[in-house]
């Protein structure tokens, strides 16, 4: 498999936008530093800030799954409990 593009939305509750940004900045650096990790970046809708979303490159599927089982993202989950309206994440395939 070629590499695997990520692209996951996070729509926080309105009053929960800043903490959920702070959690999800926490994940920046760790994650940057994962095996198989070619790029992790984090956008904020201009609009609504409220809207998060990760732009993600992985060498491979399973080293994505590994990232995702990391206790980072399990500390992350516990902090923003009940802050998120919606997150929809979407695994791509670059074809051109």
């Amino acid at each position: 498999m070629t590499k695997l593009t990520i692209v996951a939305n996070i729509i926080a509750k309105p009053e929960s936008a800043e903490q959920v940004k702070i959690e999800l900045l926490k994940l920046i650096d760790v994650t940057r530093s994962e095996e198989g990790c070619i790029n992790y970046d984090l956008h904020q809708d201009n609009e609504n800030p409220a809207h998060f979303m990760f732009y993600e490159n992985w060498t491979s599927r399973e080293l994505w799954q590994k990232h995702m089982n990391n206790e980072h993202l399990a500390e992350y989950m516990r902090a923003t409990e009940g802050c998120v309206e919606q997150f929809v994440l979407n695994e791509m395939s670059h074809i051109a």
